[in-house]
């Protein structure tokens, strides 16, 4: 590999864990608007099929969706077994899946047993077991890019909830220790965003939204483009890092 930066990921599967979320469409326009082939992965997969076949019509295809867990080793396995099937090849891996929910960090009884591990499960250990199914297939490639989609919550302290800003700061530095693990086939960063407009946190809407925008350096919080714009310039123009983080906040973690 050479890692010159690159203007089209023609030839290129990229597999979006999370795709029905606002950041894994988002994403995934924006790199099939690039050349790239999509297999769209999330554990609801109604709906996302059409998305995929309307994107197919202006932007490369044929696109896929798979429909599994990223708690599920099992089903995530035999998604890497389809991928290879149908697609022949997994260049980039987006781990946008992700699962939380709003507790006061002093309510320490609010965060329960079940929704901790909840929380870890899916945003620590299930990225963790999603790209070991596609480790191979990654490798294979030869110029494997795997971008974690984490928060700066990892790296503040403050979050939605303790379980998550834990997971998040486990994500981080897991990212970097895979970095030096996988190299120099696949290369492992992680996209950190601050507060975005979308219904990730339930419970959190525009009241919320306008208060965090005034303690932001920039004015306004983060838009699902600004994150996708981030994943796209780590395939084409961020090619000779690894184990890096990309803050992508407004500033608001100054």
């Amino acid at each position: 590999m050479t890692f010159e930066p690159q203007s089209r990921l023609e030839g290129k599967v990229a597999v979006i864990t999370g795709g029905k979320g606002a950041i894994g469409i988002s994403s995934a326009k924006r790199l099939a608007a690039l050349g790239a082939r999509i297999v769209s992965i999330d554990r609801n997969c109604q709906g996302v099929q059409a998305l995929l076949n309307a994107l197919a019509q202006v932007a490369a295809g044929p696109h896929l969706s798979i429909q599994a867990s990223i708690t599920d080793s099992a089903a995530l396995n035999a998604a890497a077994a389809a991928v290879k099937g149908q697609m022949g090849r997994c260049d980039i891996l987006v781990n946008s899946a992700g699962f939380t929910q709003a507790v006061a960090p002093a309510d320490l009884e609010g965060l329960t047993d079940a929704l901790f591990d909840d929380v870890m499960q899916t945003n620590l250990r299930g990225v963790f077991a999603t790209i070991r199914a596609f480790t191979p297939l990654l490798k294979a490639s030869g110029d494997g890019l795997i971008v974690n989609i984490s928060s700066i919550a990892g790296f503040t302290g403050t979050g939605s909830n303790l379980a998550y800003v834990a997971a998040k700061a486990g994500l981080d530095i897991l990212t970097q220790s895979l970095a030096k693990v996988l190299a120099p086939q696949v290369r492992v960063l992680v996209v950190s965003p601050g507060v975005v407009d979308s219904t990730f946190v339930p419970g959190r809407g525009a009241d919320f939204n306008e208060k965090a925008a005034a303690t932001i350096p920039l004015k306004r919080i983060g838009h699902v483009e600004d994150i996708a714009s981030a994943v796209e310039a780590c395939a084409t123009t961020l090619r000779f890092a690894t184990g890096s983080r990309f803050v992508i906040d407004g500033g608001r973690s100054l």
